[in-house]
């Protein structure tokens, strides 16, 4: 290929273009005085030609290449200021990867090479001038044709999604079903045995964590160890190679469409608030060679970088150009690749201005309003570790949020902590106190017990503390407020009363979970008693402390049951997945309250009652006639009962009246290990008591 080959081209789209003829390359870049396309072999080891992008047209250089295909290996060198008082960090012996690059060939390999100064000094101000291009990845031209055929996202409403949390790689990679060669791929996600296991469940949404291309940091490698949750983002149009058995595309659509043909969502983990350059002693790599002062925050101090991630910087989306790439991105993922949705790492920043956090900040705003994004799930993780950081319900209509305050309250009420009645009765109602504004509906909660991030639910009832000495940092990482208890015994026990008193608590969690207003997610592995050994910050270990352990025990085939029967039991009553909030209001024309708090003498709740810090029983009664839906809903709805006991000794608990009820039938009780179909649906009068056992949580229907 020769240089004089080259037109000027187009500066849109952004990114390498095939358009059948020739490829169009596009890069922003408001700083640069002059940008090299950098030409590779297949490899991407050997380079083959430096080619100048012949024009700058609104702050973008581009050119066209009338002989490049799909296939053509691809970076850039960028040629500019290096001022890094100024904020500029050009450095044209740096190879870089293009933001917009659909593909990425090959691993970074670290060396000072990859560094901007001269590492061996400590200075950033320094200048290095050794060429990075031998441990570089570089970038790869796609052919985005794919036969989609008759693909259509499966649109579940929000009220009946159920979310389950899974890693693409530790899903698969001991999965006996899967072919070995495609074990921790999205192949290996897409095997039937996997689709079916997923939909068999009763689960309609899975969300994976980061499948973005991502780097392993230097200090890890160091210590034998990888950045295997993915969370340190280099490409936001790319997926990570490592999760492919091919070199393309196809694979991670196949995947799609395999889940969406047996109705099951795919929702992407997206990390957009930090990249993997970390700070100013970070590598060069793209962004911060390609035009450092636009792409990041930085102060007033420009050498350095805002830190609101605490991964060392900060995406500038108040630039209009970073913000484009940003919603550019994403409406790839949901056109091109058919995903169904985001979950936003460390949301409010992406919320966040100048001035702080702004629910009708640019961002916020941009999806709000676009046709493509306001169509799909959006789903924020309202916290990071910046000013006015924790903004739970904070975010505006459309968007749903993970509600840590559900976790923390949900576990503490069933370890038996004192005064967790009032709070525990706003979590099951979707967390109104939080969520009940401008329209916003009880799918806003997404309500979890556990996350990626965390004990997973076997741990919670396992370990009283952490245990993460695997994680090189002398157990310093991960939280030590984990609201867990291990009855008595730290880790696994051979003590039968302790073992069934964990089984109990796990089912008393997951029915918390299940039964509650809200958008529930599940851990993958949960539901059959997936443990990490205590680690509670596993984002290192590719190993079996990560990956789901596929030979599944007697109890976790019992907790597998109970957690497909709650599901089940979600599925056939509209009442526990209300479009909208319980609001405790007397309807007239019945004569019913949609929700009344019930104690254990069958009476309804005074305020005495709710200000009892040793009242651990009540009973939740919702009345399915009084549904606020809108439309006048027929007499004969269903009316349930959760009653719920943190006691550690029985209850005797009267079963109230309902208007027109003959008798309430249980069905399903945690203190019975094993009760999947609830064989025995007893009924049981009106006023008639109800033994709760000690830690545990029955569900009646009433029979009209």
């Amino acid at each position: 290929m020769l240089k004089t080959r080259i037109t000027e081209g187009l500066p849109h789209p952004l990114g390498a273009t095939w358009d059948g003829l020739g490829v169009n390359f596009a890069l922003f870049s408001a700083h640069a005085t002059r940008v090299e396309l950098c030409l590779f072999d297949a490899n991407g080891v050997r380079e083959l030609e430096r080619i100048d992008l012949p024009e700058y047209t609104d702050e973008v250089w581009h050119g066209y290449l009338p002989d490049a295909r799909p296939g053509t290996v691809y970076a850039y060198r960028v040629h500019g200021p290096y001022d890094p008082a100024s904020g500029h960090r050009c450095n044209h012996h740096k190879l870089l990867l293009d933001p917009y690059a659909k593909a990425h060939v090959g691993q970074l390999r670290w060396g000072p090479e990859v560094y901007g100064y001269r590492l061996e000094t400590g200075d950033d101000a320094t200048f290095d001038d050794r060429d990075s291009s031998g441990l570089m990845p570089k970038c790869r031209v796609i052919d985005p044709a794919f036969t989609w055929g008759r693909d259509q996202p499966p649109r579940v409403p929000w009220e009946q999604t159920i979310v389950y949390e899974a890693h693409v790689r530790g899903f698969t990679k001991l999965h006996p079903a899967i072919p070995r060669a495609l074990r921790g791929t999205f192949a290996g996600f897409a095997n039937e045995s996997v689709v079916q296991y997923l939909k068999n469940l009763g689960i309609t949404t899975v969300e994976l964590l980061p499948v973005h291309a991502f780097i392993n940091d230097s200090t890890l490698l160091e210590k034998g160890l990888t950045n295997y949750w993915g969370y340190n983002s280099i490409g936001f149009f790319a997926s990570d190679q490592r999760y492919s058995s091919i070199a393309s595309t196809a694979e991670f659509k196949a995947m799609v469409a395999h889940l969406h043909a047996a109705g099951l969502e795919l929702v992407l983990d997206v990390v957009y608030n930090h990249t993997a350059e970390g700070n100013e002693r970070g590598p060069t790599l793209s962004f911060r060679g390609i035009d450092n002062a636009s792409y990041y925050r930085l102060p007033d101090n420009k050498r350095h970088y805002i830190n609101d991630t605490g991964t060392g910087n900060t995406l500038n989306l108040s630039h209009p150009r970073v913000l484009q790439m940003v919603t550019d991105s994403l409406r790839y993922w949901v056109q091109e690749m058919h995903v169904d949705g985001f979950r936003f790492d460390l949301a409010t920043i992406l919320g966040r201005e100048p001035y702080g956090f702004d629910e009708g900040g640019g961002f916020l705003d941009s999806c709000r309003q676009d046709p493509v994004l306001s169509s799909v799930k959006l789903i924020a993780e309202p916290w990071d570790c910046g000013p006015g950081g924790y903004q739970v319900g904070g975010f505006p209509p459309g968007w749903a949020e993970w509600n840590d305050r559900f976790r923390d309250t949900v576990r503490s009420y069933w370890k038996g902590d004192d005064g967790m009645v009032p709070d525990m009765a706003r979590r099951l109602c979707a967390s109104a106190d939080i969520f009940s504004r401008r329209g916003r509906r009880p799918w806003a909660s997404v309500n979890f017990i556990t996350a990626h991030d965390g004990f997973t639910l076997t741990d919670v009832v396992s370990y009283n503390t952490k245990h993460n000495e695997a994680n090189g940092e002398d157990n310093r990482d991960g939280h030590s407020h984990n609201c867990s208890w291990n009855f008595g015994v730290e880790g696994e026990s051979g003590d039968p009363e302790v073992r069934e008193l964990r089984e109990r608590q796990k089912r008393n969690m997951t029915a918390t979970l299940l039964l509650s207003q809200g958008t529930p997610m599940l851990l993958a592995g949960d539901e059959f008693g997936r443990t990490q050994g205590g680690n509670n910050n596993a984002y290192c270990q590719d190993n079996e402390v990560s990956w789901v352990d596929w030979n599944i025990d007697a109890a976790g085939e019992k907790l597998s049951a109970f957690t497909r029967r709650l599901i089940a039991l979600r599925r056939t009553y509209p009442i526990l997945r209300r479009g909208r909030f319980f609001t405790g209001g007397f309807n007239e024309a019945l004569g019913v309250k949609d929700v009344t708090w019930v104690k254990a003498t069958g009476e309804e709740m005074r305020r005495r009652d709710w200000e009892s810090p040793a009242i651990r029983c009540f009973g939740m009664l919702m009345d399915g006639r009084a549904q606020a839906t809108g439309i006048q809903r027929a007499a004969s709805d269903e009316t349930l009962l959760l009653v719920l006991n943190a006691h550690h000794g029985m209850v005797q608990f009267t079963l109230p009246d309902s208007q027109g009820g003959r008798h309430w039938s249980a069905l399903f009780d945690t203190s019975v290990p094993c009760n999947e179909l609830a064989a025995a649906q007893e009924a049981f009068g009106i006023h008639d008591q109800y033994a709760v056992t000690s830690r545990s949580a029955v569900l009646f229907a009433l029979q009209r």
